[in-house]
């Protein structure tokens, strides 16, 4: 089978297609036919040697994906049958023709939705979903204050905040951004690049803070998101796209508001617990992309590329203009 590879980390230039032996089905495990596969940050920090696979998964890139079951391993429970369409989270090894998957992880792909738009849920919707709900226990009325608003875990969050009954705000680098924002559900947006957003929110929320604080920036926003916390507010953390370091009283101005400050990974979570949280967006979120009128969910996405023009798709996501996700197209 044809997958996305690199030899040595380094930048897009370093990727190309390569022929590479089909994996078959383990135990309890499903091969999936991939017809699409979506790119996230994930991608490009490993292939700059930054984000290593967990141990045991695929190297190959690819964090999600959709396709059919080609094939089921010893010990399926009999769910999903040869020729079903479905959409899976994965440790990596999804930029390829072939995927093994253990059966937990697979999702049924909602009626109306397309294979591209499918390969653009799980990773970013999975979340999205984790974040606002087992983590920050999202209220209706609380305000949520999502950075990276149109990436594709924010363009998931604005919804998914909206459906909750929450208050959904966002921070973006272009005004294109912040009106694609407000078409999804966004109460406000604030442009970092023009206007300091902590002082945008605390004027948004009459100087109470934001509640809940949806963060993949890190080290360079601190300040501003302790700045902007409500009493009692949540800091999520699940990247660090602005740096790692701090300098300066983080704690003390944390305990003042009595803060909590939360971290979170998805890929490295072992398989009971993804099992677990995929259980739960099939049963609670899964149906919502399939109805009609305004609770209607919608993955968004800016591009599609087909497989070989992988070195343009990394090159483009790197200029963060885009508007929802990228997406990978395999050849069948």
């Amino acid at each position: 089978m044809l997958a996305v590879y690199f030899d040595k980390p380094g930048g897009p230039e370093n990727l190309y297609l390569k022929e590479v032996a089909k994996p078959s089905a383990g135990e309890s495990e499903v091969l999936l036919k991939v017809a699409a596969s979506a790119l996230n940050r994930a991608d490009l920090l490993q292939r700059e040697g930054q984000y290593p696979p967990p141990p045991g998964a695929s190297n190959i890139l690819g964090l999600e994906a959709s396709g059919h079951v080609a094939e089921l391993g010893p010990g399926c429970q009999g769910h999903w049958k040869i020729g079903d369409p479905a959409m899976v989270l994965l440790p990596g090894g999804g930029q390829a023709q072939f995927v093994t998957v253990p059966e937990g992880l697979l999702m049924p792909i909602p009626a109306g939705l397309t294979m591209l738009q499918a390969a653009a849920i799980p990773e970013a919707w999975l979340t999205a979903f984790q974040l606002l709900h087992l983590l920050g226990n999202v209220q209706a009325g609380d305000s949520v204050l999502i950075h990276a608003g149109l990436s594709g875990v924010g363009t998931a969050a604005i919804q998914l905040a909206r459906m909750a009954g929450a208050i959904p705000l966002v921070t973006a680098g272009s005004q294109h951004k912040l009106q694609m924002a407000e078409k999804l559900g966004a109460v406000a947006g604030f442009n970092y690049k023009e206007e300091d957003f902590s002082e945008a929110a605390l004027k948004f929320t009459k100087g109470a803070g934001v509640n809940l604080i949806l963060d993949c920036i890190g080290g360079s926003y601190w300040e501003k998101n302790v700045n902007c916390l409500a009493l009692d507010g949540r800091w999520i953390l699940y990247g660090l796209m602005g740096g790692a370091d701090i300098s300066g009283p983080l704690f003390s101005k944390l305990l003042f508001k009595r803060g909590s400050l939360i971290t979170s990974l998805l890929r490295s979570r072992d398989q009971k617990y993804k099992q677990m949280l995929v259980k739960a967006f099939t049963e609670q979120i899964l149906p919502h992309f399939s109805m009609k009128g305004p609770q209607r969910l919608l993955p968004v996405l800016d591009r599609i590329y087909l497989m070989n023009k992988i070195q343009e798709a990394h090159e483009y996501m790197e200029t963060n203009r885009n508007v929802g996700k990228i997406v990978l197209e395999m050849p069948q």
